[in-house]
């Protein structure tokens, strides 16, 4: 471990026991570097670090504070990472498989838990995506929507936090093309409807067959979309190398 991670970790630790809680404004670097035992260059260091982890929020002319740690701000780099994960397709099924693994167990949670007016709000954007079976953009939009709307209905925010990073808008919008482009679209709301309609019934087990086979339809979908891509790319390297044999 190097000396700025020792001194992350000390702070760190301050946070953990109570010492420096969610809202606590932090001693001056000196003070705080003698309370680490490490030098000011060593602790300035690490608050850097701990605020592009939203851990810590600098004040210009007022501080640094320990930030509110909710899951929404600790977790959102996550979407930033995955964003830039979209063009290694490798990585891009190992995240659809970990979609699959988390959204059905957090959709039939919300049945259990979500209220008619959580009902309300996934229908609402459910319709919205009937009118715009057309229009990519907001189908995309809703769709995310639609999701947020099923998995806030649990009540966990670092749930909410972890799929929303998971399912990149990027990603969305580019499965919502390709499904446009293949006329698979009104599978996938039927689908969605088949999520809505297992929600009002708060049906556990029902909504957890229903989002598992929207979301395995998805990646099957993208598996295919991937390797359809990849044999084009294959073909258009061939097709370039004979050229370049026949031009020499």
């Amino acid at each position: 471990m190097s000396l700025t991670d020792k001194a992350i970790e000390r702070i760190r630790e301050l946070i953990r026991t109570g010492a420096l809680p969610p809202g606590s404004k932090l001693p001056p670097e000196q003070e705080l570097s003698a309370q680490l035992g490490l030098s000011r260059n060593l602790a300035r260091e690490a608050v850097k670090a701990l605020a592009v982890a939203r851990v810590l929020e600098i004040r210009r002319g007022d501080g640094t504070y320990v930030t509110s740690l909710q899951p929404s701000l600790l977790l959102e780099g996550l979407g930033g990472a995955v964003e830039l994960l979209q063009s290694d397709s490798g990585a891009l099924l190992d995240l659809m498989e970990v979609r699959r693994l988390l959204e059905p167990l957090a959709t039939a949670l919300a049945a259990t838990r979500i209220t008619d007016a959580g009902l309300r709000e996934v229908k609402r954007h459910l319709d919205a995506m009937r009118e715009a079976r057309e229009d990519v953009e907001r189908l995309n939009s809703h769709d995310a929507a639609f999701h947020r709307a099923v998995v806030s209905a649990t009540g966990n925010e670092s749930l909410l936090t972890l799929l929303e990073g998971i399912s990149g808008r990027t990603l969305r919008a580019r499965i919502w093309r390709g499904l446009v482009d293949d006329q698979a679209a009104g599978r996938t709301l039927a689908e969605h409807e088949a999520i809505y309609a297992a929600l009002s019934a708060r049906d556990y087990a029902l909504t957890q067959a229903a989002a598992l086979l929207h979301v395995s339809n998805t990646e099957d979908w993208l598996r295919r979309h991937l390797r359809a891509s990849a044999s084009v790319e294959d073909d258009t390297r061939t097709t370039g190398d004979n050229t370049d044999r026949k031009a020499s």
